[in-house]
């Protein structure tokens, strides 16, 4: 294990080989903690991590600090060491809302412990992100609904939705070799990731993601065993709402042409087209058109569509 004066000194090289190449698109810079239990950490060295961050967010070279926690380690006494620190965003690895599922999946803490969690951080005024998981040992469409609307209730600022991978090395891992867990097909984890999608939507919650990044190790599939893993999944969630839109739009339209026209916003074409136009390909073949020609549209929102058809 490195030293703490060579940790320290490979996270200020990330952080100047990034702020280095930084565009004018990236209008606000955080320090992200992201990938394990930041809370859980021992106090001094979470002070310290906070504190070398801290020194550019003082200089004004980033805004501010962020990091991922479980929902159990927010108590008063980790709140009161961080709250000296330029930290804006606290998101929580809640993965569900349902202690059953909770439990089947040894995550350590309860539903209480989220909802106390969000409280707490709500009077310090942080931002406030929540992540799910769909495909857990023990989860079921209903109680990921479920879940979903005890989170909503809730208010968090933003939402990540992961399907459940089996990663090697993992519990999972053994359990999934025991035959003891079967991981979603990728057609049902983005079916049921768009319902999520759509119920935080509803309650004007963003969803700021939804899938893994793309990285080395799992763009080589070095490390995944077995899951719902896809590169572009959020786009495919994405394209199977305009999917179900655009069969919705055409559908009510009620017109005898078979040639029909989708307007959309321009950063909307390709959701609307789908992977390989795979969703035109579907709806020609649904509802036996003969061609459906995308038009960019900007005056457009980038979720809404609009149908026109002619013989």
């Amino acid at each position: 294990m490195p030293s703490e004066p060579a940790q320290q000194n490979d996270i200020r090289d990330r952080i100047e080989a990034f702020l280095k190449f930084k565009t004018a698109r990236h209008k606000k810079i955080q320090i992200a903690f992201y990938g394990g239990n930041f809370l859980g950490m021992p106090p001094d060295e979470i002070e310290r991590l906070l504190a070398l961050a801290a020194e550019y967010v003082e200089t004004g070279r980033v805004n501010g600090i962020r990091f991922s926690t479980r929902p159990d380690t927010i108590d008063r006494k980790r709140l009161d060491l961080i709250k000296k620190f330029p930290v804006t965003t606290i998101e929580l690895g809640v993965q569900s809302m349902d202690d059953r599922v909770l439990k089947r999946t040894n995550r350590g803490h309860n539903v209480s412990d989220t909802q106390k969690a969000i409280q707490n951080l709500k009077r310090f005024e942080y931002a406030i992100g929540v992540q799910l998981m769909v495909g857990l040992p023990g989860d079921t469409p209903a109680r990921l609904i479920a879940s979903a609307q005890r989170l909503a209730r809730l208010k968090p600022d933003f939402v990540r939705i992961y399907p459940t991978l089996v990663l090697a090395g993992s519990l999972l891992a053994t359990r999934y070799k025991k035959g003891d867990y079967v991981p979603l097909r990728l057609e049902a984890a983005v079916s049921q990731t768009k319902a999520l999608y759509l119920l935080f939507r509803s309650e004007n919650i963003p969803v700021i993601r939804m899938g893994l990044q793309a990285t080395e190790d799992f763009a080589g599939d070095l490390t995944i065993l077995a899951g719902p893993y896809h590169p572009a999944f959020g786009h495919l969630v994405y394209s199977e709402i305009f999917l179900d839109m655009a069969t919705a739009a055409i559908k009510s339209a009620n017109s005898n042409g078979n040639r029909v026209c989708l307007h959309v916003h321009p950063r909307s074409v390709s959701k609307m087209r789908g992977l390989k136009n795979q969703n035109i390909k579907k709806l020609r073949r649904n509802l036996q058109l003969e061609s459906i020609e995308i038009v960019p549209d900007d005056s457009l929102k980038e979720d809404r569509l609009n149908v026109s058809s002619f013989i």
